[in-house]
């Protein structure tokens, strides 16, 4: 048996152990991203360069959007400023007005304090990119910030009794794997709800365009690590990460790490959960509004 099948039969187990046997496939068609900075950001990270944004509701339509009404929930997200924070209270008028009747989860970058208190009553979820080393930091985002920054707002938004499910990019820095295992030590001290896992996509007109996404194997050996040092929490592959037979590979390789939800499931993955004897449980929303969270 390779290294990677026993880590993959030992991630399996522990999930068999201690999870029931259901897997969360979420296609999340009702809901809408909202950028409260349209398409501008101070940072022009290396993996996005405000790409992503364009494809969001700009927040001055999204009182009037068709798109955004018949939503059941909203990512509020947008552009960072140079300090990496999303400047969160400038639309909260907006905001109040579009929570109404639906759920909101906040993309926040390294929000400040103050910011928090004032979000607090419109957050259902945060989800907080999470980085686990300065070199990573300094070239995708261009900031001085730390580790220690990053544990800081996941304390700060803790504090406020807020949900916050980390989101861990696997090669983040180009394809190149490095901070994910110390993301991984830093949130193990933090006990989060549960983890969402990315995959770098190169993306066109960014600085990483012609780079490569991880191998799907070492993705994959991330997540078995991932699964066998949170045994009890969710661990989830969301939205962002390559398509293609990229997907399909490391879908399936992520059912036998003992994953428990996956967005947009490649057909590979569908099939081998059902051979594995795993209920699929549908969802129509972010990942992180998953019935796994749901009291029981």
């Amino acid at each position: 048996m390779n290294p990677l099948d026993d880590q993959l039969g030992r991630a399996w187990a522990g999930r068999a152990r201690d999870f029931p046997p259901r897997i969360h496939f979420a296609r999340p068609s009702r809901t809408v991203p909202i950028s409260l900075t349209g398409p501008a950001c101070a940072l022009d990270c290396a993996h996005c360069g405000g790409h992503y944004l364009a494809h969001m509701v700009p927040i001055e339509r999204a009182l009037t959007s068709r798109r955004v009404r018949e939503a059941a929930s909203l990512l509020v997200s947008g552009g960072c400023d140079a300090a990496g924070r999303v400047p969160v209270r400038q639309h909260l008028p907006a905001i109040r007005a579009l929570a109404t009747g639906r759920r909101l989860n906040w993309h926040v970058g390294l929000i400040a304090a103050d910011d928090v208190a004032a979000i607090a009553p419109h957050v259902d979820t945060v989800s907080l990119d999470f980085v686990g080393d300065e070199a990573t930091i300094r070239e995708v985002y261009g900031l001085p910030a730390t580790v220690a920054d990053y544990v800081a707002t996941y304390r700060r938004l803790r504090a406020h009794n807020l949900r916050v499910v980390p989101h861990l990019t696997i090669g983040l820095r180009g394809g190149v794997l490095g901070h994910e295992e110390p993301a991984l030590d830093a949130l193990a001290e933090l006990e989060p709800e549960a983890l969402v896992f990315l995959v770098l996509i190169p993306t066109p007109g960014t600085r990483y365009a012609h780079r490569s996404p991880p191998p799907a194997e070492d993705a994959a050996a991330l997540l078995a690590d991932a699964r066998l040092r949170f045994p009890h929490t969710p661990l989830l592959l969301g939205c962002m990460r390559p398509g293609g037979a990229y997907r399909s590979r490391l879908d399936a390789l992520a059912v036998r790490a003992g994953i428990n939800g996956i967005v947009n499931p490649a057909p590979a993955a569908r099939r081998l959960a059902e051979s594995l004897g795993l209920e699929a449980v549908p969802g129509d929303e972010c990942c992180v509004f998953s019935s796994l969270f749901d009291a029981p």
